[in-house]
């Protein structure tokens, strides 16, 4: 990775990024309970959790996953107990998945271990300035995933 400067290129800024966004990802999956769930599973569960019951149909396109693909991780998750399926009160046809109870438990554990690492690391790896540079730098990141 190089070194930052006030004239770096956005192509070499791209790659550091991606590069660093990739390790820290695998780091925070590390640090998670095993759940047994894979990556799409996983992020099915998250995304059903922020945003609500969805049908099969719109997470696979939201997921950019075939519908046959998203049924099997669906059906996947209601084998585990971490979502159920009813009825769409607008189409009878369809599905409306959603998170249960245990599902949600599930999300929890995932999310403060992740936290845990994430807070003890920055408060033994970083000094205030340190803390108060990565915090803007989340802003730029915020930025940058609205593009």
């Amino acid at each position: 990775m190089s070194t930052p400067s006030d004239d770096s290129a956005p192509e070499q800024i791209a790659a550091d990024l991606s590069d660093v966004v990739r390790r820290l990802v695998r780091r925070l999956r590390g640090v998670t309970p095993a759940t047994g769930l894979s990556p799409t599973q996983r992020s099915v569960l998250a995304r059903l959790d922020r945003k609500g019951p969805a049908t099969t149909a719109s997470l696979a396109r939201e997921e950019l996953v075939r519908p046959q693909s998203m049924r099997l991780t669906v059906a996947a998750l209601e084998e585990m107990g971490l979502v159920e399926k009813a009825p769409d009160p607008d189409d009878g046809r369809q599905s409306v998945v959603s998170v249960t109870d245990q599902g949600h438990r599930t999300l929890t554990e995932m999310r403060a271990a992740k936290h845990d690492w994430l807070s003890t690391a920055l408060a033994d790896g970083f000094d205030a300035a340190e803390r108060r540079r990565l915090a803007d730098a989340i802003v730029l990141l915020e930025r940058l995933v609205q593009k």
